[in-house]
């Protein structure tokens, strides 16, 4: 298989870039990973939830992500794609939009409304959604303070047949050992404090903040994120605080994909 590399604590692990044969395979994995995520529950109306226009949604993203970010999936000899990392690369805070950017906004945006136009909203509830983007836009607005910018990583997902094994940390470190060389920090959000926060601490992420969605009929809460790069000083401005703004959305995967 084209990019790919056994992982080195287990030598029947092997990562690899996303190919377009692994989509639907990645797409079972990311929707049973979200099944009971807070954060899922609170965006999308379950009763009115539609499987396949939600695989149509990711689909659209993950090609999106294949052209415009990094997706990595795990492969174990018993599950195509047990586990798939998206991330979107750094970019400088202070760089306006590229011409190239720009198209390949549009061009999803128009993807998504012919998939809206065949499949309808499919729970998802659009007030939330867009709570959700300004709160985390607001976020990062403030704890990003990186100049270069960071490596955001839209999703982590693992089968829950496979979870325990060590496959998050595999796909994490394909991102790490980048970033690092490269003396970039990262990024997450996750929905679950626990144990997720405590999970992610141990791959050297420190709790920023967290983001607080309310719309007066639910909330939900995000945790974020940050590992610094090594010999980067901590800003003490973004150091562990709890708040209720939230950041500047990149909008990889969230019609799907709900944050790790």
């Amino acid at each position: 298989m084209a990019n790919s590399k056994p992982a080195p604590s287990n030598s029947k692990l092997e990562i690899a870039r996303l190919e377009v044969a692994d989509i639907d395979a990645a797409i079972t994995t990311i929707q049973l990973a979200f099944a009971d995520d807070p954060f899922a529950d609170w965006i999308y109306d379950r009763s009115k939830f539609s499987p396949k226009r939600n695989h149509a949604s990711l689909t659209i993203r993950m090609k999106w992500g294949m052209r415009n970010g990094h997706i990595y999936v795990a492969h174990t000899p018993e599950r195509r794609c047990a586990g798939v990392a998206m991330w979107v690369g750094p970019q400088p805070l202070e760089k306006k939009q590229s011409w190239d950017d720009w198209c390949q906004d549009w061009m999803l945006w128009f993807r998504q409304l012919g998939m809206n136009t065949r499949f309808g909203r499919g729970g998802l509830n659009v007030k939330r959604y867009y709570l959700w983007k300004e709160s985390q836009a607001k976020m990062q607005s403030t704890v990003w303070t990186n100049p270069e910018g960071y490596w955001f990583c839209n999703i982590l997902a693992i089968h829950p047949d496979c979870q325990g094994k060590g496959i998050g940390k595999a796909l994490m470190n394909e991102v790490f050992d980048i970033a690092d060389s490269e003396g970039i920090p990262c990024y997450l959000e996750s929905s679950k404090f626990e144990p997720n926060v405590k999970i992610y601490e141990k791959m050297k992420f420190r709790f920023v903040k967290d983001i607080k969605c309310d719309d007066g009929e639910g909330t939900c809460t995000l945790f974020s994120m940050i590992r610094d790069a090594p010999g980067k000083a901590i800003d003490e401005e973004s150091t562990s605080e709890s708040s209720e703004g939230s950041g500047k959305d990149v909008d990889a995967i969230i019609d799907a994909a709900i944050p790790a």
